[in-house]
């Protein structure tokens, strides 16, 4: 059986203060590592292999 998850009501993660300005930095510089990586990625698309049609 599954097991129901409890939503919680919660509005602020991590404290009710704003943000510094470093923490808003950091965030900020992470989002733009993981971007460039995103882009970064090669496809890695195979190409079909054609089966030669045989009657046997």
């Amino acid at each position: 059986m599954k097991r129901k998850s409890t939503e919680l009501d919660v509005d602020f993660i991590g404290g009710q203060d704003p943000m510094t300005k470093e923490e808003e930095k950091a965030i900020s510089e992470f989002i733009k590592v993981q971007k460039l990586l995103r882009t970064k990625k090669p496809n890695r698309r195979t190409k079909a292999v054609r089966q030669s049609k045989s009657i046997a």
